[in-house]
């Protein structure tokens, strides 16, 4: 007897596990996608899954739903761990009636996202999903909207991760929109709200669904997406490298690894790092690279808005967040998409107590109609923002220029920096010598030679980090080569930092 009913669990569990069927399971894989399950094993430690909800079913009576119930109703929901650390996951089963969402569906989802929240642990969606479930209408609208109100409470408790590895469309694509990052598979996934079809009958417009909504639109043009990768298998993998440098919930530090790069370590090629030529562009990654352990960066949104540059490395084995300008793009200039995708990076880091490591050259903001139309007062004005309600250890080394406003904005003494380094080819300044001599001696533009003299005496006198020193508006100036040494110790001094901003419900961060 005992023998039958324990049959009957291992017969409805492998019922389960085959989700919509062989012959869908080989249709996934055909279109190079991995199964739901096969996914959680890739992302999960090896034997680590605990599943939950299994047996649920729908409880849609129209439309002849009765007769088509599969366990587990198209998600497969639990938790798991990744390099030993705990973590929460639901993963779309696009096998089981298209992945759809219905009211059970997202009950599932709902039920481990506030296990997450009360246990303190991240939550990674992975999502392959034809959107709501027409059969059941509204009940499944409201249940896209109960996930929607878990992301928003869990923003900034917990860390989330989503992974779009198939369609993902209409509402469905504002849960991933809420969580802190979005990585899609090239070729496979798209987000949209509307699809092509709709697109081209209200506006007569001809798009694919990959140009409308696909890898490299997300990544490039729209910056929805934070990374693409080739295929499930590394997506997955990525993600687990990511959440080694994430903390599991807000009260957390960020995990500390062993680490087998001195902290001393002298890089003297970055002594001729910074070009003779003040207009010569140089690749900033190198100095990141350089003063990370062991050289690893984390890039976070690499292939949208180049002249800033966004990630995580370590630090003696610590999470570090780095913001830096890139001179190779814009010449480091900041703008509306640099804003806006520095400062979101800054607020999560703030978030999840991830300390700010800033590398500043930058000429200031870029100018043009396209940019000042487009709100670049107001963009701007988030970077500025984030920087100064952020009460994370902040570190910042300025390598050559920094003019006007731009200056106070990358994370200055003035929105509370704690550590700022400048190196000997700093130039901190309102504006570059020429600008500022144009208007200073405007009477004697008439006469090169007396303009070009002013401009050397000024450019002596400002282009230096010096005038700034003096008024302790940099903490010192540093040699290139010890960077990694002075921002490794800086960043070692703050590690009891306590800083508390005014008590308020939330601040109005100009959107």
């Amino acid at each position: 007897m005992m023998t039958d009913i324990l049959q009957e669990l291992e017969d409805r569990r492998q019922d389960a596990r085959m989700g919509g069927g062989q012959k869908r399971i080989d249709a996934q894989h055909a279109k190079g996608k991995l199964t739901a399950r096969e996914r959680i094993e890739l992302l999960l430690d090896e034997d680590s899954f605990e599943e939950y909800d299994t047996f649920v079913t729908h409880r849609c009576t129209d439309f002849g739903m009765e007769d088509n119930a599969p366990a587990g109703d198209g998600v497969v929901t639990g938790w798991g761990t990744v390099n030993g650390r705990m973590v929460y996951v639901y993963s779309q089963d696009f096998t089981v009636l298209g992945g759809s969402v219905s009211a059970t569906h997202a009950q599932k989802i709902c039920k481990i996202m506030d296990m997450a929240v009360q246990n303190g642990a991240p939550v990674i969606g992975l999502n392959d999903s034809g959107g709501a479930r027409i059969q059941e209408g509204v009940d499944a609208l409201a249940g896209y909207a109960e996930i929607f109100q878990r992301n928003i409470m869990a923003s900034g408790v917990v860390p989330q991760i989503s992974v779009i590895m198939g369609p993902c469309a209409g509402g469905a694509v504002y849960s991933p929109a809420m969580t802190d990052f979005i990585f899609m598979v090239k070729d496979s996934s798209y987000m949209f709200v509307t699809g092509p079809d709709v697109v081209k009958t209200v506006t007569n417009e001809q798009v694919t669904a990959e140009e409308l909504g696909g890898a490299s639109t997300h990544t490039r043009k729209s910056s929805v997406a934070d990374g693409a990768f080739e295929n499930d298998v590394e997506a997955l993998a990525e993600v687990r490298r990511l959440v080694d440098f994430l903390p599991l919930n807000n009260r957390e530090k960020p995990p500390v690894r062993p680490f087998f790069d001195d902290v001393n370590r002298l890089e003297n090629s970055l002594d001729t790092l910074v070009p003779e030529n003040a207009n010569t562009p140089y690749d900033m990654k190198e100095l990141i690279h350089k003063t990370a352990d062991e050289g690893d960066f984390y890039e976070i949104q690499e292939d949208f808005a180049k002249n800033i540059i966004t990630g995580f490395i370590r630090l003696e084995g610590q999470t570090v967040g780095v913001v830096a300008n890139q001179p190779m793009v814009l010449a480091g200039c900041l703008d509306i998409d640099s804003s806006r995708k520095a400062a979101r990076f800054v607020r999560f880091c703030d978030a999840f107590e991830v300390p700010i490591l800033t590398f500043v050259d930058v000429p200031g903001f870029l100018p043009g109609t396209s940019q000042e139309y487009g709100g670049v007062i107001k963009h701007g004005a988030k970077l500025l923002f984030a920087y100064g309600e952020a009460t994370v250890p902040k570190v910042t080394v300025i390598t050559r220029k920094a003019y006007g406003g731009a200056y106070d904005v990358m994370a200055s003494k003035h929105l509370r920096g704690d550590m700022n380094y400048a190196w000997p080819t700093a130039e901190i300044a309102v504006m570059g010598a020429k600008g500022a001599t144009e208007i200073l001696y405007r009477s004697e533009l008439g006469d090169p030679d007396k303009i070009a003299k002013r401009t050397k005496d000024y450019e002596d006198r400002f282009a230096n980090p010096f005038v700034a020193a003096e008024r302790g508006f940099i903490d010192e100036v540093i040699m290139p080569h010890s960077t990694r040494k002075r921002v490794s110790r800086a960043f070692a001094a703050l590690r009891s930092k306590k800083l508390t901003n005014p008590w308020k419900k939330h601040d109005n961060i100009p959107l």
